[in-house]
């Protein structure tokens, strides 16, 4: 289950994957030091939501209803938005990457994005097996260099962009 993030959702967010240094590793935000870290990430995603009518989603589990981690879409403007997802440690391995990404693509779809992407560091594997699963696809001859703050402090890296052309109403 997909819900944007409110405000009693901060302490959520922080204990099961924003302050974890293992799970922010690889991401392009620094991990979360303390819950008003957190608590500005959610005032981010409600005004966010309120300015492109689309933003960060929290992924919940159907079954017992605890919070698995977090995901999105950032409108690009002129059909764009780029996606990607963080989940706890406990999620990692369950499928839960690739039903995200699928729900993304699916929003992304729905409301007229014609161009998805995603980042992604070029040592996070299972990362880029889950967006090719997706049916995304690595942008050859593309190159950017982005600092990854969780990782050695100050030091940029080539990021990998990966791409799925959309077309509205088609699965």
């Amino acid at each position: 289950m997909l819900t944007p993030p409110g405000s009693g959702d901060a302490g959520a967010i922080f204990n099961r994957y924003a302050g974890d240094s293992e799970v922010t590793k690889y991401l392009g935000w620094p991990r979360h030091q303390t819950v008003a870290d957190t608590q500005a990430f959610v005032a981010f995603s409600v005004a966010e939501w309120e300015r492109a009518g689309a933003g960060p989603y929290l992924i919940w589990a159907r079954d017992d209803g605890r919070l698995l981690g977090g995901t999105g879409l950032q409108i690009e403007g002129a059909g764009e938005a780029i996606t990607g997802y963080v989940l706890a440690k406990d999620a990692w391995g369950h499928g839960y990457a690739t039903e995200s990404l699928t729900a993304m693509v699916d929003v992304a779809r729905a409301i007229g994005v014609a161009l998805l992407s995603a980042l992604c560091h070029p040592d996070h594997r299972a990362s880029s097996r889950v967006l090719e699963k997706c049916g995304f696809t690595r942008r050859r001859g593309w190159s950017q260099q982005i600092v990854f703050p969780n990782l050695a402090p100050g030091g940029a890296c080539s990021v990998l962009r990966y791409e799925l052309p959309l077309e509205r109403g088609r699965q």
